[in-house]
């Protein structure tokens, strides 16, 4: 015990100070936030079944919920159990129209329909972001992606999948097939997502225009 913990000593000196296990972690969750980006094409060779978003949707069981309350519940639906129900009451690519994403052949078949015990409110609304972007990261982390779907059919989804509670956000999850990167803009530019020679543009704010 003492010569690894000499040993983890030494190491961390080497690093200024940093335990570089403390380092790795940091950048394994840079990468993560780059790489979950929101994908409107999928790859259907790669199935994603009960059990993977049974995976994902364990996050849920670590996260923080505020007041504890733990009001979400969640509807996992696949390729066999009514993905089809799903794609007839969504829309993506709401800011390009003109492309009708997704495009055939590169639909999303596996779905995780969030809903709530309680009426929607701030605290149910902070619960839902913290999930969504938590399964989202998760998903990431296991080699897939996804995108969360807020223009859906409300009542044709709750219709059609019985739901006992109102659905308030839809996360799809699979293999993404698309080419997206990241550019820079001041806060004073256009926000919206673009598309060029096949490529999709995200623009973020630097992080100098974000700080007050």
């Amino acid at each position: 015990m003492a010569d690894n913990y000499l040993e983890s000593k030494f190491e961390e000196l080497r690093n200024g100070g940093v335990k570089k296990q403390t380092s790795k972690k940091i950048h394994f969750l840079e990468s993560l936030l780059t790489k979950n980006r929101s994908y409107r094409g999928y790859d259907k060779n790669v199935v994603v079944g009960h059990s993977t978003l049974e995976k994902i949707v364990s996050v849920n069981t670590k996260i923080p919920s505020a007041k504890n309350q733990q009001v979400l519940r969640f509807k996992l639906v696949t390729r066999d159990n009514g993905a089809e129900k799903v794609l007839e009451n969504i829309k993506l690519g709401g800011a390009l129209p003109e492309l009708h994403l997704p495009f055939p052949g590169t639909e999303p078949e596996a779905f995780i329909i969030i809903c709530s015990t309680a009426p929607e409110s701030k605290l149910v609304d902070i619960d839902l972001g913290i999930s969504a972007q938590s399964m989202l990261l998760r998903a990431v982390e296991m080699g897939l992606n996804g995108i969360i779907i807020g223009a859906y059919n409300k009542q044709k989804i709750t219709e059609a999948f019985a739901l006992p509670y109102e659905p308030l956000l839809i996360v799809a999850i699979g293999k993404g097939a698309e080419d997206i990167k990241l550019t820079s803009i001041s806060a004073e530019e256009g926000h919206a997502y673009y598309r060029k020679d096949g490529t999709h543009f995200v623009p973020k704010v630097t992080v100098d225009d974000l700080i007050l």
